[in-house]
């Protein structure tokens, strides 16, 4: 579908939950400013992960913004709805399991079966 989503993975080394808001906020700014040039709209397309949140995306779409001089709203997923982010974001994940599982249930019937991985089995 050639959607820009690259998949690539990068972070700071660092507890967020040992940071002020404050801190937190300036911390991400800077990093996204010195990722900037890696993604974009039209290239790699950040998205939430461990420990970043709705307003963390805000803050990086925020700062993209701010150093390209007007506002970018496709340069990251996962953002607060009023900046333009979508509904139903935070449960999209569950959602596509929900159905995936559905339609396995269909296919397969009573051959389908879940595994627990934790239990070595």
């Amino acid at each position: 579908m050639n959607l820009p989503f690259g998949g690539g993975k990068g972070g700071i080394r660092v507890n967020p939950r040992e940071l002020s808001p404050t801190e937190l906020e300036r911390l991400s700014r800077r990093y996204f400013s010195e990722i900037q040039m890696m993604i974009g709209q039209n290239g790699d397309i950040p998205a939430p992960d461990v420990n970043t949140n709705t307003q963390v995306m805000a803050w990086y779409m925020d700062t993209y913004s701010m150093n390209v001089g007007y506002s970018v709203l496709g340069v990251v997923t996962g953002k607060p709805v009023d900046p333009g982010g979508s509904r139903g974001r935070n449960e999209a994940t569950g959602r596509g399991v929900k159905v995936c599982t559905e339609e396995a249930l269909k296919t397969f019937g009573s051959e389908f079966r879940i595994f627990d991985l934790s239990s070595g089995i």
